[in-house]
């Protein structure tokens, strides 16, 4: 009597998804399963595993090896937090040792230690919550970056401070589980990332450890939605508005997106590394934020020439 084979069954999955959503995105339902139990543990939304997946598949990188985390944001507008996908700091850090020029990073220095109580209401699981915690952090964090320019070792220096960096719980000011276990270190990785940020800026931007926690307002505009679709790539040469961007022509920004776009074009300008940043303009961005980034960047490069050709 012939034998016969028993399907196997997958346990319930924590976040259940059709069939048709996985064939979406490639994946079998054991990979799923992985991604969910085991790669984003405290992603609350399929929605949140989803976009960690196509960003992977757009940028080329292995979602196996965690190179992005499901990053809770508090939308004021929506009172609520809603989940956004963001590389991490070791992500950050391979890219920029990629490129060759990566000469090393001096250790840490820390300012003094800071006690205080944070007191206030913030969403919890359980509903809003009058919270108190006293935590003890140190003031401020400093690394510094080497980066060769030429054939000189450069340094690239930032501060940053951890009251203005600590991730906070659903719209209050109460610092979150993680940032009061570890204060000193999710104070060095927000660092870290900030002088691989100067370092690189063609390479390098703003990652989980930095935007866990943080508020955006109005709608939704961060990295994880700027993703092109699978199966498609960035225009190579996009078409860069000629003009200068009127009040009308600036879109509604949240503040990590609008300092994100600032931020590399000051550094662009400092290095002249126009085409690096629009390529990673178009790979970060699209519809009217793509166009308003690529026309600032633009005016940048116009004034920088002018004021090479007066001097």
């Amino acid at each position: 009597m012939p034998k016969t084979t028993q399907p196997t069954t997958l346990p319930a999955c924590r976040l259940a998804i059709s069939q048709q959503a996985l064939a979406d995105i490639g994946l079998d339902a054991a990979t799923w399963q992985v991604l969910v139990e085991s790669i984003f543990p405290s992603a609350k939304t399929v929605e949140g595993v989803q976009l960690a997946v196509r960003y992977c598949q757009a940028r080329g990188l292995d979602i196996m090896k965690r190179p992005v985390h499901v990053v809770p944001m508090w939308n004021r507008t929506l009172a609520r937090e809603v989940e956004t996908v963001w590389p991490g700091i070791a992500e950050v850090q391979t890219t920029a040792a990629r490129t060759g020029q990566w000469a090393g990073m001096d250790p840490a220095r820390f300012g003094p230690e800071v006690a205080r109580t944070f007191a206030g209401r913030a969403k919890t699981d359980d509903g809003w919550q009058e919270l108190q915690i006293q935590v003890s952090f140190p003031a401020w964090c400093e690394v510094t970056v080497y980066r060769l320019v030429g054939n000189t070792r450069c340094p690239f220096t930032e501060t940053v401070f951890w009251e203005e960096s600590y991730a906070r719980m659903g719209g209050g000011e109460v610092p979150t589980a993680m940032w009061v276990k570890r204060p000193r270190g999710q104070l060095l990785k927000c660092a870290k990332a900030a002088s691989l940020r100067a370092a690189f800026p063609e390479e390098a931007g703003y990652t989980a450890e930095e935007m866990a926690g943080k508020p955006i307002d109005g709608d939704l505009v961060v990295m994880a939605e700027t993703v092109p679709p699978t199966g498609t790539t960035p225009r190579p040469n996009a078409a860069v508005p000629d003009r200068e961007p009127t009040a009308a022509a600036i879109p509604t920004l949240d503040e990590a997106t609008l300092s994100q776009i600032e931020g590399l074009i000051q550094r662009a300008t400092k290095s002249r590394a126009w085409a690096s940043a629009q390529d990673y303009f178009q790979q970060r961005f699209q519809g009217e934020i793509l166009r308003y980034a690529l026309a600032e960047l633009a005016r940048a490069e116009q004034d920088d020439r002018q004021a090479a050709q007066a001097a």
